[in-house]
């Protein structure tokens, strides 16, 4: 049929090549966080593989981003992912986020928007611009990290509410926002501004500080703080 596309199942591959055999002889190392999650997910869907639906999710997502999601909703509508797949990828990386953080130290703090830069640094190969909020306690330590939304960043699809709903509920003291854009060049347009100050705006009504608006570009990034546009 004209258009089709196929794919090869896991079963089709060479025993070698395929993740779990991998992880069995080679253990976890040996295996890329695509590899990794197509082990979870172990089957594909519709006309992508495994293989190639785990590695659509963490390109499209990021590795760092996909790890902090918490709504299955999202990911629907977002990755187009099956109820079921949704909840195996939140359900993972919940379970791991647990039992990380139950080592002490192992909350970065963020106070600078190098240390910002360092901590979103695989938002510069995004193919797609994602705006993200990070949660802070007190002491500046990301106690949350939440994409608010993907696609091309206007007010409509950013609203204040969005930003700051997480802020309430898991309690912190301030926010860093942060975006990426796909150009790599990370100077800020009308609309980055505009939306920065809208936000700091909302933060002094609601007392949850806007600490910064940090814009990610290839290899480098801009400081709207440090721009004096906040």
């Amino acid at each position: 049929m004209a258009g089709q596309t196929y794919v090869i199942p896991l079963r089709e591959m060479e025993e070698a090549e395929r993740p779990r055999e991998r992880l069995l002889r080679f253990g976890p190392d040996a295996l890329k966080n695509h590899e990794l999650l197509a082990i979870i997910l172990n089957t594909g869907y519709r006309r992508e593989s495994v293989l190639d639906l785990a590695q659509r999710i963490v390109q499209e997502y990021g590795s760092k981003a996909i790890a902090e999601e918490r709504s299955v909703e999202r990911l629907m509508s977002i990755l187009g992912l099956p109820p079921v797949k949704a909840c195996q990828v939140v359900a993972t990386f919940e379970l791991g986020r647990r039992l990380y953080l139950e080592e002490p130290g192992r909350v970065p703090a963020l106070r600078t928007p190098e240390e910002v830069h360092r901590y979103v640094k695989e938002m510069e190969t995004l193919a797609k611009e994602e705006f993200r909020g990070l949660y802070l306690n007190a002491r500046n330590k990301v106690i949350h990290d939440e994409i608010i939304s993907i696609g091309t960043l206007t007010a409509n699809l950013v609203h204040p509410r969005e930003v700051f709903r997480p802020a309430f509920e898991y309690g912190c003291a301030a926010i860093i926002v942060v975006h990426n854009h796909p150009s790599g060049d990370p100077a800020p347009s009308e609309e980055d501004i505009s939306l920065t100050r809208q936000l700091v705006q909302v933060s002094r009504i609601m007392g949850i500080e806007v600490l910064d608006h940090v814009i990610i570009g290839k290899g480098n990034f801009v400081s709207l703080k440090e721009m004096g546009k906040l």
